[in-house]
C-alpha cells in the first residue's frame, strides 16, 4: 500500500522513513559513534557538509530505489548532510540513535524554514508525520541530548585541565639491581692484574622526563630533563667495557640534558637541530632495533649499536635526513660540535671537537636494512670510541689531539616477524695531531639476535655477541689479546608500562688482555614508562 508523502512521490510508509532518517544517517552516525570520545564531535561534526544537489554524492546514482526521495529533501529542505569525501553510504545500517539524530535535525530545520517565512514549504500533512515521529522518538532524543551534554561538559573540562595544547609529557623511570663479578680488577694489555675484585649489589635508578611539542603538527622541540644516580662498574672492574647503557649521574641531580628542534623541510627532507645533548643515535637509524633503547633495549653500553654512532656525542649541532618516498636508498648527514657553547679556543661550533658524519641506508625489503657509514672525527681530548673499548683503543695518543676516519656497515635481517638477525663491524684510523706524530688503526664487530614473544607476546630475549674497539695496527702497535663480550637477556613485558630485564653480561680478556680474569655483570632492570 502506497500514499502520497510531501506530495512529491509515491512510495510505501516504510521507504518513507528508511529514506527520510537515511538522508542524515552521515551526521548520525558520527554523533553515535563519536559522542564517548571526548573532544571529537565538534570537529567531526565539523567536517559534514550540507549539499546543495542529490549529485554531490558520487555514491548516489539515477537508478538507485532512493534517488528521488533524496532529491527531493534536498532541493525542497536542505536536510541532507554528507561525508566530507563527497559520499552519502546509503547502505549502511542505522541505529535506533541515528534515527533520532536525523529527526532531530530535520526538525531543526523544518522550524527554521517557518522561522524565516519559508512555511508554505511544509504542508500540514509533512507536520503530522514529524510530529509523529518525534513522539515515537522521544526517549531517544532526551538519551541523545543528554549524552551530547555530557560530552560538552567533560570536553570543558578536559580543555580546562589539560597541561597545554601543544605539549606532551613522556616519561621514563629505571629501577636497577646489578653487580660485577670477577677474580681481579682488569688492567691494560702488558700489564699484569694484581688487585682483587671487590663489589657489592647495587639499586640505583635513571629518570627522565621528556617534553615534546608541536606547533604546526610536522615539527617537534624536545626537551629532556634527566636524573640518576647509577654508577659505572668500571669503577670495581678496572674496564669500560663492563659498563652498563644507562648508567651515569651518582646523586639524582636534575639536568636537562638535551634539546632539539625538528621539522620538515619538504616531503623528502627532515632536518634536526641540537642545541644540546646530540646524539647521532638517537638521530639516525642505527640498524639495530630490538636492542639501541638504553631504557627498554640491550643492558651493556656496546650492545646498544655500533662504536661508530657514538661519534661527536652530547654536543651541537645539524642532522639532515633524505627520504625519499617509495625509494629503497635514504641518506642522512649530521655536523656536531661537542663542545660547541665553549668561547675559548680551541672549542666553540668550528675550532673544537667535532663530526662529520654521513650515512648511506639500503632497504630493499622490509625484512632487510643495510647501511654503510662515514664518520670524520678531531677530539682535542681523545675519547674516540666514547668508553666502548679498551682504555688504549679510547685514547692511544696518551692525550694529543687526534683525528680519526671511521668506516662502518650495519645490517639487519628479519626473516619472520618474531626473529631479528643483526650486526655490525667498523674500521677506524687515526693520527695523533700534537707531539710525536703517530697513527693507529682499529677494527670492532658485533651479532645480535632477537627472538619476539618468546614464552608471552611482549617479550623479546636477546643474545649479543662480539668484539669491542681494539687497536690491532699502526706506529703504537696493537693489543696483544682481544676481548669478547656476551651478552643474554630476556625482557619480561609486565604491562604496556612495565618491562623487567633480567640479564648477564660476560667480558672474555677484557682491556684486550689476555691476562685479565673474565668479568661478569648480572643485572635486573625494571622500566617504568609514563
Amino acid at each position: 500500500m502506497t500514499k502520497t508523502f510531501w506530495g512529491l512521490v509515491k512510495i510505501s510508509p516504510v521507504a518513507v522513513v528508511a529514506t527520510f532518517f537515511a538522508a542524515n544517517s552521515a551526521l548520525a552516525a558520527e554523533v553515535n559513534e563519536q559522542v564517548t570520545t571526548v573532544g571529537q564531535l565538534s570537529q567531526e561534526s565539523n567536517n559534514m557538509s550540507q549539499v546543495t544537489s542529490v549529485s554531490q554524492f558520487s555514491d548516489v546514482q539515477p537508478t538507485d530505489w532512493a534517488f528521488q526521495a533524496l532529491q527531493s529533501l534536498v532541493e525542497r529542505y536542505g536536510c541532507i548532510a554528507g561525508y566530507p569525501n563527497g559520499t552519502y553510504r546509503g547502505n549502511r545500517a542505522l541505529t535506533r540513535y541515528e534515527f533520532a539524530a536525523g529527526l532531530n535535525a530535520c526538525l531543526d530545520r523544518v522550524n527554521e524554514l517557518i522561522a524565516t517565512a519559508t512555511a508554505d514549504l511544509v504542508t500540514k500533512q509533512d507536520l503530522a508525520t514529524l510530529q509523529r515521529l518525534q513522539e515515537e522518538f522521544s526517549a531517544e532524543l532526551a538519551t541523545l541530548r543528554g549524552r551530547v551534554d555530557s560530552l560538552e561538559a567533560r570536553t570543558a573540562t578536559l580543555e580546562a585541565q589539560q597541561f597545554s595544547t601543544t605539549t606532551k609529557l613522556v616519561g621514563e623511570a629505571i629501577f636497577n639491581v646489578s653487580q660485577a663479578f670477577g677474580d681481579r680488577v682488569a688492567v691494560r694489555d702488558g700489564l699484569t692484574p694484581s688487585a682483587k675484585l671487590e663489589s657489592n649489589t647495587t639499586f640505583s635508578d635513571r629518570v627522565r622526563l621528556n617534553l615534546y611539542s608541536s606547533f604546526t603538527g610536522k615539527d617537534q622541540l624536545q626537551i629532556r630533563l634527566n636524573a640518576g644516580n647509577i654508577v659505572s662498574n668500571s669503577t670495581v672492574t678496572g674496564t669500560n667495557q663492563s659498563r652498563l647503557g644507562y648508567d651515569g649521574g651518582s646523586t639524582n641531580a636534575v639536568e636537562i640534558d638535551k634539546i632539539n628542534y625538528a621539522f620538515n623541510f619538504s616531503d623528502a627532507i627532515r632536518i634536526k637541530v641540537d642545541a644540546s645533548g646530540a646524539e647521532l643515535y638517537e638521530n639516525v637509524n642505527t640498524f639495530n632495533p630490538d636492542f639501541s633503547s638504553s631504557g627498554r633495549g640491550a643492558l651493556s653500553r656496546y650492545g646498544r649499536f655500533s662504536p661508530i654512532y657514538r661519534q661527536g656525542a652530547k654536543g651541537a649541532g645539524l642532522t639532515f635526513t633524505y627520504s625519499p618516498q617509495k625509494s629503497p636508498i635514504s641518506f642522512s648527514a649530521a655536523y656536531l660540535a661537542s663542545n660547541a657553547n665553549n668561547p675559548t679556543p680551541s672549542n666553540g661550533v668550528f675550532d673544537g671537537s667535532n663530526t662529520i658524519f654521513g650515512q648511506l641506508s639500503f632497504k630493499p625489503s622490509q625484512a632487510f636494512n643495510i647501511g654503510f657509514t662515514y664518520a670524520r672525527s678531531y677530539q682535542t681530548t681523545p675519547n674516540l670510541f666514547d668508553s666502548t673499548g679498551s682504555a688504549f683503543a679510547n685514547n692511544p695518543f696518551g692525550g694529543s689531539r687526534t683525528e680519526s676516519n671511521n668506516y662502518g656497515v650495519e645490517a639487519t635481517f628479519q626473516p619472520s616477524s618474531k626473529l631479528t638477525v643483526g650486526g655490525w663491524a667498523g674500521y677506524t684510523t687515526a693520527d695523533s695531531l700534537t707531539g710525536a706524530r703517530r697513527d693507529a688503526d682499529f677494527f670492532y664487530w658485533g651479532a645480535t639476535l632477537g627472538v619476539k614473544d618468546f614464552g608471552r607476546q611482549g617479550n623479546v630475549l636477546g643474545v649479543i655477541f662480539g668484539q669491542p674497539p681494539k687497536v690491532t695496527g699502526g706506529s703504537v702497535g696493537k693489543e696483544g689479546g682481544t676481548t669478547y663480550h656476551l651478552e643474554g637477556l630476556y625482557k619480561v613485558k609486565v604491562s604496556d608500562n612495565i618491562a623487567v630485564t633480567p640479564g648477564l653480561l660476560v667480558i672474555f680478556n677484557p682491556e684486550n688482555n689476555d691476562s685479565n680474569d673474565n668479568v661478569y655483570v648480572g643485572t635486573l632492570r625494571t622500566t617504568f614508562t609514563f
